[in-house]
């Protein structure tokens, strides 16, 4: 049966390992904990470093276990190829990277984790990069941001912390008529919600250590590459794709590897010279995860929904940031992009400031205050004085993160123990 005939949640059981491990005849996908592989002989060796011959190198670029997860997860996202690396924050860096060359501007969306804003903000800064923080949904703003050296837009699915909805559509026109392509981080959605290739993204990232773990014990990234993007048609914008790379004796990765050619550049370069590479085990670990992501992303939603309506109806509430809300002013793309509900990680605003809020999260007995989401357990923070404290004050007002907020990461507990704990640790504040 051919791959376009299967569903996701078969897809996420057996993409990778069709068939049982043909050494062992094993039915889960095997550790192959190795740091290096023999080659057949002096001819072969030098085929696979010169790319000449697709296969394992050394553990820091390939790995057996690590490429079923990468095949699996970029089939899952409707890509041509996965790389897998040692957490998300490396992902969304090796793909900037990947493309980003001193003197070049990038285009960020305003909502943007912590982390990933101060990557863009101060860490590519001072490699020469410049960058523009804007409202990407205002099209107009957006287009107005574009220069001549922009070389990549980079947005988020939802928005962290608030769970805003990027319209990933109108940005990837406005990107694309400029010959840019847009890099979308899909962690808050999960390619079981949505699958941002599908309607136009050029390359997706995803933090795995989130949804696709789901159990808060391993680290790792994914970058899938569309293949769609022509980088050979802009090769003085992209000379890093579309030009002869002279660590690999001139080879053009836009001409050896064809439609896969952005993950098989930050594999045989950046990963190769800077190293985050993904270990075999944590690999295997992420696979577990992957074959359960459909179920446990269904329960998450459903609880998730329930959570909002209950928060929406509280008096001690001012407000609920979440997409499903009517008065939301994403509610529309929402509906478009969600219609069986999505954002199980959102914030809320607790009547008071500060204090109120630490006293309300410092209650809670089920919820865990951790810097994490996306895990099977149900999950709080402040993020004004935690993931996002190294903003400005301007740039927290920017994100609409104030002392009253509060971010929520909904698990899969029954739903009647986490009213019931938000319940009264709200009675006490």
């Amino acid at each position: 049966m051919e791959r376009t005939e299967l569903h996701f949640e078969t897809l996420q059981l057996h993409v990778g390992q069709e068939q049982p491990d043909p050494t062992t005849d094993a039915r889960a996908v095997p550790i192959y904990q190795t740091t290096s592989y023999v080659f057949r002989n002096s001819q072969h060796a030098a085929d696979r470093f010169g790319l000449r011959d697709a296969g394992n190198i050394y553990g820091r670029l390939t790995n057996s276990t690590q490429g079923v997860f990468e095949e699996r997860v970029a089939v899952l996202e409707g890509g041509v190829a996965g790389l897998a690396v040692a957490s998300g924050a490396a992902a969304i860096t090796y793909a900037l990277q990947n493309i980003l060359q001193a003197g070049d501007h990038v285009v960020a969306a305003d909502n943007l984790y912590g982390g990933s804003y101060n990557l863009i903000t101060h860490t590519l800064a001072t490699q020469g990069i410049t960058h523009t923080i804007v409202r990407v949904n205002d099209l107009d703003a957006l287009e107005a941001v574009i220069r001549p050296n922009t070389k990549a837009v980079f947005v988020e699915t939802f928005g962290n912390p608030n769970s805003d909805v990027t319209n990933i559509e109108g940005v990837s026109e406005v990107a694309h008529r400029h010959g840019i392509p847009m890099i979308v981080d899909n962690t808050f959605a999960t390619p079981f919600l949505f699958r941002p290739i599908e309607h136009g993204a050029d390359v997706v990232v995803h933090s795995a250590t989130k949804f696709i773990g789901g159990h808060g014990t391993s680290l790792g990234g994914v970058i899938v590459d569309s293949g769609r993007f022509d980088w050979k048609a802009y090769p003085d914008k992209f000379p890093t794709l579309a030009k002869p790379d002279p660590s690999y004796h001139g080879a053009v990765f836009a001409d050896v590897a064809g439609a896969a050619a952005f993950v098989t550049r930050i594999r045989a370069v950046i990963l190769r010279d800077t190293g985050a590479t993904l270990s075999p085990f944590n690999a295997f670990i992420l696979l577990q995860g992957l074959e359960t992501l459909s179920l446990r992303v269904e329960r998450h939603v459903e609880n998730a929904l329930k959570v909002v309506n209950f928060l929406n109806n509280h008096p001690k509430v001012a407000k609920v940031n979440h997409p499903s809300l009517l008065a939301h002013p994403d509610h529309a793309l929402y509906r478009q992009y969600f219609p069986n509900g999505a954002a199980s990680i959102f914030t809320f605003e607790i009547k008071g400031g500060q204090e109120q809020a630490w006293k309300f999260i410092d209650t809670l007995e089920i919820f865990s205050l951790l810097a994490n989401v996306a895990d099977v357990k149900s999950l709080v923070i402040h993020p004004y004085t935690t993931t996002h404290s190294q903003l400005s004050p301007e740039e927290l007002k920017a994100q609409h993160i104030t002392p009253s907020t509060v971010r929520l990461s909904i698990g899969t507990e029954h739903i009647d123990d986490l009213l019931a704990d938000l319940a009264q640790a709200l009675e006490k504040i």
